[in-house]
């Protein structure tokens, strides 16, 4: 089968493709699912250059690739299973989580990153969603505890994570903040935005006040200027980059939390029924065949994408 695999880290010259890839051998608590779409985040280019080689080295050579979309092959063996050959699934297939990576023809999933395909949504669209969602509804709906009437500023709101957020706040009643470029600006309005910032002319600090909750996408000196806005005493700051500063949440009175973005099957399914509920809008910024994926990779990291980069197989 085709794969896109490293064999040592570092930037796109060693992505390889692999014309003859092993298929990978069904086991207890795995599922083989035909590949139809994989989605590219931000971390896999970090995987790809060696970011978590301390806690999480890869066995070369190592097929990249965490999001997809397709339809399983062949369900777990010698166990009941919840998925039959020929069904729509999406989740994720990280080497990290006892999967084979997604960049590739076939892959084998662990039993418990995998759901149903919202039905709503095509596997170009799916395949963009599983990170990206999950890590919104966590900070949201788990994290924040985000209700109606509440405040909610959102960074980086025209990225993969933070357009899904938008709709996700607006579907809990919440006022919406975000922060974008110029260019931005409309498109996050119509997801329901209800305050625009360009944050390369405007001061966020000096717009919003008396925040309930910052959902931070960007980190660095944007994280510990979003102190400034929050509720003293229960205002909420989630970052998906920082870990808690005690001194800025000593001085302001604020709660503040990391998110590790854990894709299971309950939130997975969880995503899939709000998103067929609601037609939530999944934002497709380019897509590259899988034999780009050097490219895809790269322009992940390079390119500021609106929304989501996806590998179509």
């Amino acid at each position: 089968m085709k794969a896109i695999q490293i064999k040592k880290y570092g930037s796109n010259d060693v992505v390889e493709i692999s014309e003859t890839a092993s298929v990978p051998t069904i086991s207890s608590g795995k599922t083989l699912v035909n590949i139809n779409a994989s989605g590219v985040n931000p971390v896999d280019w970090k995987i790809r250059e060696g970011y978590f080689q301390q806690i999480m080295p890869l066995q070369f050579p190592s097929t990249l690739g965490i999001d997809f979309s397709g339809v399983v092959k062949q369900p777990e063996e010698d166990a009941p299973s919840d998925f039959k050959q020929g069904d729509e699934v999406y989740g994720q297939a990280s080497a990290f989580s006892g999967g084979s990576g997604a960049f590739a023809e076939l892959a084998l999933v662990n039993k418990d990153n995998i759901a149903h395909k919202p039905k709503t949504l095509d596997h170009i669209e799916a395949a963009a969603l599983p990170l990206v969602g999950v890590s919104a509804w966590q900070a949201l709906v788990e994290h924040i505890g985000l209700s109606r009437e509440k405040k909610i500023l959102i960074h980086g709101g025209a990225g993969g994570i933070g357009s899904i957020a938008i709709q996700l706040a607006k579907h809990l009643g919440a006022s919406v903040a975000t922060t974008v470029s110029t260019n931005d600006k409309q498109f996050v309005q119509e997801l329901g935005a209800d305050q625009v910032i360009d944050y390369k002319t405007e001061n966020f600090e000096d717009i919003v006040q008396d925040y309930d909750a910052v959902f931070d996408t960007v980190g660095g000196d944007t994280y510990k200027r979003s102190f400034k806005v929050l509720k003293k005493g229960s205002g909420m700051i989630v970052s998906m980059l920082e870990q808690p500063n005690s001194e800025l949440m000593n001085q302001y009175g604020i709660n503040a939390a990391f998110l590790f973005s854990q894709v299971n099957r309950q939130r997975l399914t969880k995503l899939a029924e709000w998103v067929d509920q609601n037609n939530i809008k999944v934002n497709i910024d380019k897509t590259f065949s899988l034999d780009e994926a050097a490219k895809a990779l790269d322009y992940q990291k390079d390119g500021h994408p609106r929304g989501k980069v996806v590998l179509t197989i």
